[in-house]
């Protein structure tokens, strides 16, 4: 504590020795006090708030070093003046300064004020006070502590405070701290129910246990951001939720943020900000906007091509090569000879390559009855099928690779001339519905030639 000059009383209490006079600075206690006044003098002087304190006469008793940083004024000047008439504050607001902070001697708890104050180079500072009063040791008033910072500051102070809490709780984003150990440690509402879990479930527990694809594409992320810093753009990231409805698949733009302690020397990582939106909608919305526009430029560029062939056939076979390309594996095209299925061309099972016709009359295919190709024939539509059991693709006569089956019926002029098969690998996925309207307007185009061939 600062030292007070010897005809004053310190402010905890009547019954501590007096200070030597003019020492003035906290932490310069005479032999008398002792190692533990060295120590609380050291413990007021590290504050990070501005400390002085008042005798039950209001005379100053100590000053700590961020009172004399804020208003220049040091503890040897500050300490035994009564008040701050005449040098810390304008003559006009004395009273009423002196009286607010020493009424707070009789009364209980905290109080806070806001005053302005003067500097020692003559410039005023707006303070944001806390004062408490101090009891001697029979228990009557003994003085006032004040503890004040720069109102600017502590509205910063007051401003990341809210901010933390407005964060954490009415965000419309997702917002999870994540310590070293890349482990949750606090989890916003918003993030929770983005998770498909509580605000508690997660914490302390490996994102493994809710992330189960991509969570190693998270992790690297995080480990990145506490290895360099925050990455200078946001992150699109997919992952594959477990909850109790099942496996969801979700597209999170995150960004990070690296945590330091502000209180240590070297920056000390506490680890990771990852804030998040979920913004799968629009991206399977921009992926089908994309999707939709290669499959109309196929079509075109397949029409294009078409219209060159002389023999329609071959046309046919164009339109089937250019819908492949990002669509399926494999095409093979069944047509009606009377009451049985011919193969008229398909794409090389092997490897990729163009689709060929094949010579002569085509090779007739024993499709059992119930197949995807003779359903599609039977309904006059579209047919989805995936693999069931390891010979799927073999009971229906199609390439060992295939996983997924699209059969698309071939018409024209009312008459069903065939049908039309896309497959897919293993490691694509199964066809839905759009993949189906697609099919159906390739049909339609390969239906027209082959109908012109025949």
């Amino acid at each position: 504590m600062s030292a007070s000059r010897s005809e004053t009383t310190s402010a905890l209490g009547p019954d501590e020795p007096d200070r030597a006079a003019g020492s003035g600075r906290v932490g310069q206690p005479d032999d008398r006090v002792g190692a533990g006044a060295d120590l609380l003098a050291a413990l007021l002087d590290g504050m990070d708030a501005a400390l002085c304190a008042f005798d039950a006469d209001g005379t100053i008793t100590h000053w700590n070093r961020e009172a004399e940083r804020i208003l220049g004024w040091s503890a040897e000047e500050a300490v035994g003046r009564r008040g701050f008439a005449g040098w810390a504050v304008r003559s006009a607001d004395a009273d009423d300064v002196h009286r607010r902070l020493m009424a707070v001697m009789e009364a209980p708890g905290r109080q806070v004020h806001e005053f302005a104050l003067l500097r020692k180079d003559g410039g005023r500072v707006l303070v944001r006070t806390q004062s408490a009063g101090v009891r001697g040791a029979d228990g009557r008033p003994a003085g006032v502590y004040c503890a004040f910072s720069e109102v600017h500051a502590q509205i910063d102070l007051e401003r990341s405070i809210a901010l933390s809490e407005a964060l954490f709780e009415d965000a419309s984003w997702g917002v999870v701290l994540v310590d070293v150990d890349l482990r949750p440690t606090i989890v916003n509402a918003h993030a929770a129910r983005a998770l498909g879990c509580g605000r508690t479930t997660l914490l302390g527990r490996p994102l493994g246990e809710l992330v189960v694809q991509g969570v190693e594409d998270l992790e690297g992320a995080l480990h990145h951001v506490l290895a360099e810093g925050a990455p200078r753009a946001l992150v699109e990231l997919w992952v594959t939720l477990r909850t109790p409805e099942g496996e969801r698949r979700r597209c999170w733009r995150s960004g990070f943020l690296r945590l330091a302690s502000p209180l240590a020397e070297e920056p000390v990582p506490l680890g990771v900000g990852w804030l998040f939106q979920d913004v799968t909608d629009a991206k399977l919305a921009e992926q089908e906007a994309d999707r939709l526009r290669f499959r109309s430029s196929q079509l075109h560029r397949a029409g294009n091509a078409a219209a060159e062939c002389e023999d329609p056939m071959e046309a046919a076979v164009t339109y089937l090569d250019f819908a492949l390309a990002g669509f399926a594996d494999h095409v093979l095209v069944d047509l009606f000879q009377g009451d049985r299925l011919v193969r008229a061309a398909a794409s090389p099972a092997g490897a990729p390559g163009p689709v060929a016709r094949l010579a002569g009359a085509g090779i007739p295919v024993r499709y059992a009855a119930r197949h995807p190709a003779l359903q599609a024939a039977e309904r006059a539509g579209s047919v989805r099928a995936s693999a069931s059991s390891e010979s799927w693709a073999a009971d229906r006569q199609w390439p060992g690779d295939a996983a997924h089956a699209l059969c698309a019926v071939l018409r024209s002029r009312g008459r069903t001339l065939g049908v039309v098969t896309f497959l897919r690998s293993g490691s694509r996925p199964a066809f839905e519905r759009p993949d189906a309207l697609y099919a159906e307007s390739v049909a339609v185009r390969v239906a027209a030639a082959v109908d012109l061939a025949g």
